[in-house]
């Protein structure tokens, strides 16, 4: 089999995937190699305000804008562990760059920075993450689970978490409400 690299990519719930934890998702890809793959879903409202977050580890903040934004199930892997998906920059103490675009954090500091104003102008926070088993992704690939297109910055922080699905197939020019769910098979 080919390896492919979704790295920056998202890769959009085909309309049979019932996976409770992946139907109807959009996920940004943000490792993908011979070992595996590691994403966050983008679209999946967790009933957690960042307020609580910042409660739960001594983070003061009074900011009600950064207190009310969305806390996000980024996939059913580490739940208890925190993933910052944002625009890029060095500023952070654990941050992966994904692409010229974006990076992925995992430590307190951006958190604090985020309570009082000074994070990043952009960011999605999620609790978990989505991972793949070497081969794993290439496999459900195959099986026609997802489609796969490059990730853009519009989706992931300007389109309401309801519009993600649609919009994300919507840039690949499809309509996902139409797609056969029989696509690839004789």
């Amino acid at each position: 089999m080919q390896q492919i690299n979704l790295t920056n990519h998202f890769l959009i719930a085909m309309p049979n995937l019932k996976d409770p934890d992946f139907e109807r998702t959009v996920t940004y890809i943000c490792a993908h190699n011979e070992e595996g793959a590691m994403g966050i879903v983008i679209n999946k409202p967790l009933d957690i305000e960042l307020g609580e977050i910042f409660e739960q580890m001594d983070i003061p903040a009074d900011n009600p804008e950064m207190n009310n934004k969305m806390i996000f199930l980024g996939g059913p892997v580490h739940t208890d562990r925190g993933f910052i998906l944002h625009q890029t920059n060095n500023k952070w103490d654990s941050s992966i760059i994904v692409s010229d675009e974006l990076c992925v954090t995992t430590s307190k500091d951006i958190l604090e920075a985020i309570a009082v104003g000074d994070g990043p102008a952009e960011s999605l926070i999620a609790l978990g993450y989505a991972g793949w088993g070497g081969g794993q992704l290439e496999q459900e690939l195959m099986e026609n689970t997802w489609l796969s297109s490059p990730a853009n910055l519009e989706t992931i922080f300007k389109t309401p978490y309801e519009q993600c699905w649609n919009s994300a197939a919507k840039h690949m020019g499809i309509d996902i409400e139409k797609i056969s769910h029989d696509i690839g098979h004789a």
